[in-house]
This record gives structure tokens, C-alpha cells and sequence, in this order.
């Protein structure tokens, strides 16, 4: 994960469309960055002034975004994002948005209210700031409120219902589920608006902790395997039970057999917890793998544009060097003074005026 600093922000904000896959990416990178999360909003809230009107809406998609994933990591985001939203769909609004762009902007307003994102006044102080009303916007899935052509918030909403997201996304307490139908069947599902991402990336300190952990798991200890592999042959064997001649010697088997079902049983736990684990790390390491490539991609993608921005500098840097070397060296021209007298100074011209 790349290290944060407020320039690498600023430049992320810049090149941020409103395609899924920059928001979400974005998205994941400022979620990892969390402890930075105060001079991360101001330098949203700064950008999104800057920003021309028609991104300042994919700007509100990656604030809504951040707020709604980042919640099962902390509060930190929705806190921080709380305090300037006023100010940000103040500025959405002044600067001549299009209808579709204030319909969509009410629709992340109707869904933060339906699943308890933010109280309700602050809701009505979100909406006021944007329609100039605190009446707040009703998100319906099943009714009246159909994908509308060039919304593009309705439009990933909807799209978001139809498809089943990732088991791995649950529902929290105060969100409100949406009852759709998908291939026929009904499902309760949580979307956010536009997207959901597959996974949140691990942070590498809690992958690197999972990683050490299997190197104590079950199929790495030597003690348990040399016991169950020098437990006597009779405990697995019904011939070994023709072979009892006394009932001292079945009780000794008896004891034998429970002793080992104990150690077999308490090894297939632990192997079962080991294979549950093994899964987890692997989903782990899709998401960073799949998170590393995308940085993969901007850095590469960064690489190209600053070596072109150099080589242009450099075409500037020897055009002045040719430009210098045609230009005169003053310090070889003849004396244009040509022995004349110094010119007087102001005393002089003083005392001659005078006199």
C-alpha cells in the first residue's frame, strides 16, 4: 500500500472519474489511511470546491462510499465527513448542477436515512443545504422510484439490486435492508451507491499476523502426527477384538481406543480450524493482490506521465542552454563610452544650478 501524503491526495482527486473502479479503488486506499482521516476530508472539502461542476458529483459518490464502507473499521470517517457535508452540498448546489445531478444527490440522502448513516437532522441539515428544504428524499426499490434515464445514482442503485453482492457484506445494526429478487429468488440485500466493492483489503500488519499464525497450525505439529502415527494397530483394526482372551486385556483396549479417538478428535478440530484459516488467508490475499495491482496500475500509469512530463522539461532545458550560447558575451564587447567624461552627479548639477 502506498505511504500517504496530502500531495499523492490531491493528485488521486484529480485523476478520480466516475467510473466504479476509480471510486472503489480510491475509496480503499483512503479507508487504509484512516488515521489520516482529518486532513484527508478537509482535502476532499477543498477539492470538491475546486472541482467543476459536473465531477462534483463523482466527488459526493466517493464520500458516500468511504462514509459507508469505513464503518466496520471505525467511526472515524463518518465523524470527520459529518462536519463539512453542510458546506459540500451547499457548493453542489451553487454551482448549477443538473437536475439528474440533484436527483442523485437526494437518493444518497434518502438511502443514509433509511439505513441510519446519519440521525435524521442531520439528514434535513444535508437536504437543506442542497434543495433549500429539510424535506428528506424516500428511497423505494419495490414502488415508484424506477431507474430514471440519466441518473446515474438510480442507475447503479438498480443495477446494484439486481446483482447479489458479496456474502462477506452484512448488514449492520442500524442499516436498512432492501428486500429484491435475484434469478427468480428473493434475497434481503445491503447496496451501496454506486458500488460495492468485492472486499476491503487486508491492512499487511493483520495479513502478516495470519501468516504467522499457520506456522503453529495443526499440520505443522510434528508431536501430535508421531502420536497418532505410533498409536498401536489394534485400535483401528475389529480383528485386533478376536484376538481378546481375558476382560483385563479388552479393558486395556478399551482405554487404548478411547485414548486415541481423544487425540484423533482433538487433531480433526484443530486441522478444521486450520483449513477455516487457510481460507481466510486466501480470501486475504486475493483482495491484497487485487488492491496491489490497481496501485500497480496508477503507479505505472503515473510513471508514463511524469517521464513524458520530463522529457518535455528536458526539450526546454536544451532549447535555453542552444538559446544562451546564441546570445552575446557582453563582457567581450568594445567600450561604447569611447573615453567620454563621467556624467555629473546630482551635488554637481546641485551646485551648477546655483551658481
Amino acid at each position: 500500500m502506498s505511504s500517504f501524503t496530502e500531495t499523492g491526495l490531491v493528485k488521486k482527486l484529480f485523476d478520480l472519474n466516475q467510473s466504479q473502479q476509480s471510486i472503489q479503488t480510491l475509496s480503499l486506499w483512503l479507508i487504509h489511511h484512516r488515521k489520516h482521516h482529518s486532513i484527508i476530508v478537509k482535502t476532499w472539502l477543498k477539492e470538491l470546491q475546486r472541482a467543476p461542476a459536473a465531477k462534483k458529483l463523482t466527488f459526493m459518490y466517493l464520500a458516500n462510499d468511504v462514509i459507508q464502507n469505513s464503518k466496520k473499521k471505525g467511526p472515524e470517517f463518518g465523524r470527520e465527513f459529518e462536519h463539512v457535508l453542510v458546506k459540500a452540498f451547499k457548493n453542489v448546489a451553487q454551482s448549477s448542477p443538473e437536475p439528474k445531478t440533484i436527483n442523485s444527490l437526494n437518493r444518497i440522502l434518502g438511502i443514509w436515512c433509511d439505513r441510519g448513516v446519519y440521525e435524521e437532522p442531520k439528514i434535513k441539515e444535508y437536504s437543506t443545504a442542497l434543495n433549500g428544504t429539510e424535506t428528506i428524499p424516500r428511497v423505494e426499490v419495490n414502488g415508484s422510484d424506477k431507474k430514471r434515464k440519466g441518473d446515474s445514482s438510480s442507475a447503479a442503485e438498480s443495477e446494484g439490486a439486481k446483482k447479489p453482492r458479496p456474502a462477506t457484506v452484512s448488514a449492520e445494526k442500524k442499516a436498512k435492508s432492501e428486500v429484491v429478487e435475484v434469478n427468480g429468488k428473493v434475497e434481503t440485500h445491503i447496496t451501496l451507491s454506486p458500488h460495492q466493492p468485492d472486499g476491503d483489503p487486508p491492512e499487511p500488519e493483520d495479513l502478516i499476523k495470519v501468516i504467522l499464525d499457520l506456522e503453529n497450525s495443526a499440520s505443522s505439529d510434528a508431536v501430535v502426527r508421531e502420536r497418532i502415527a505410533s498409536l498401536k494397530p489394534e485400535v483401528s483394526e475389529l480383528a485386533a477384538l478376536d484376538k481378546l482372551e481375558d476382560k483385563e486385556a479388552a479393558m486395556k483396549l478399551a482405554a487404548d481406543v478411547n485414548d486415541a479417538i481423544k487425540i484423533l478428535n482433538d487433531y480433526n478440530a484443530r486441522l478444521a480450524v486450520e483449513m477455516d484459516d487457510r481460507k481466510k488467508l486466501t480470501t486475504m490475499l486475493r483482495d491484497f493482490l487485487r488492491e496491489q495491482q490497481e496501485l500497480q496500475q496508477q503507479a505505472e500509469n503515473r510513471l508514463a506521465e511524469y517521464q513524458n512530463k520530463l522529457s518535455k522539461i528536458k526539450e526546454v532545458q536544451k532549447e535555453v542552454r542552444n538559446h544562451m550560447n546564441n546570445l552575446p558575451d557582453l563582457t567581450s564587447l568594445p567600450d561604447v563610452t569611447g573615453g567620454l567624461a563621467p556624467l555629473p552627479s546630482a551635488g554637481d548639477l546641485f551646485n551648477a544650478h546655483h551658481h
